[in-house]
């Protein structure tokens, strides 16, 4: 049985993965960590991670970025496998991952849907055949409770094009003004917010006379927790290092 933290417990995220989770027969969440506790699950609710006394095998973290470093230290104190899914993580909280990853498993991707990693992997061979003649703009639409903009996915996607370009694109943040002609070297990317929506990106080739659109849709939260619980299940017992989905993918 296969013993799980789960972090930002009470957000709709943690909500979606204690319905997934309770589905899969060898795992359980055996206690959650929020901003407020919760009294109203089977299981204990800490807003204070040093009060946690439950054996745990691994954290699946779907917190705010401002929760994450007191996450991750208790996660390092512990010596217990992370799978990071929490995003808008600064400079600092990246560079502490890169650094923690000699310490134990970490699991961290901008996005738990495997069908966005295999995507990524597409465009990456895409953009180095489409590299000449083509410009390249992504577009990602998501609900308007999403606290950070571009989406992390978004730049996944966006890192996966240059990966495969032989001349890097700089990345350009929407566009407003009156002198806002595009240049050869940039890829634009833009966000859209509203509603319910999932979670929507569309990299388009625009050359000439010709437009290749690729899209990924989630349709629900599912998809993304379904993809956090496969990593979680991967990451435990592995050797300490960073690893992300394209392994799962990969495996």
């Amino acid at each position: 049985m296969t013993k799980i933290l789960l972090t930002g417990v009470s957000g709709a995220m943690g909500c979606m993965l204690q319905q997934v989770i309770a589905a899969i027969p060898d795992c359980e969440v055996v206690a959650g960590f929020d901003q407020k506790e919760n009294d109203a699950l089977a299981f204990p609710v800490y807003t204070d991670l040093a009060n946690c006394q439950e054996k745990v095998d691994v954290i699946i973290d779907f917190s705010h970025f401002k929760a994450f470093p007191g996450i991750f230290a208790y996660a390092k104190a512990n010596k217990l496998p992370i799978v990071i899914a929490t995003t808008g993580l600064s400079q600092e909280d990246l560079s502490a991952i890169d650094a923690g990853s000699k310490e134990i498993p970490i699991f961290k991707t901008a996005n738990m849907s495997l069908g966005i990693n295999l995507l990524a992997k597409a465009l990456m061979e895409m953009a180095g055949k489409l590299e000449s003649g083509f410009d390249i703009e992504i577009i990602e639409k998501h609900h308007n409770k999403k606290i950070d903009a571009p989406s992390g996915t978004a730049l996944l996607l966006a890192d996966a094009v240059n990966d495969g370009l032989a001349q890097k694109k700089d990345y350009t943040f929407g566009r407003h003004g009156r002198d806002c002609k595009r240049t050869e070297n940039e890829m634009g990317i833009h966000a859209i917010r509203g509603g319910t929506i999932a979670g929507e990106h569309t990299v388009i080739f625009a050359g000439n006379d010709e437009i290749i659109e690729v899209k990924h849709t989630a349709l629900s939260k599912k998809v993304f927790a379904e993809g956090a619980v496969k990593a979680a299940l991967y990451l435990v017992d592995k050797k300490p290092g960073l690893y992300d989905m394209s392994m799962v993918v990969s495996d």
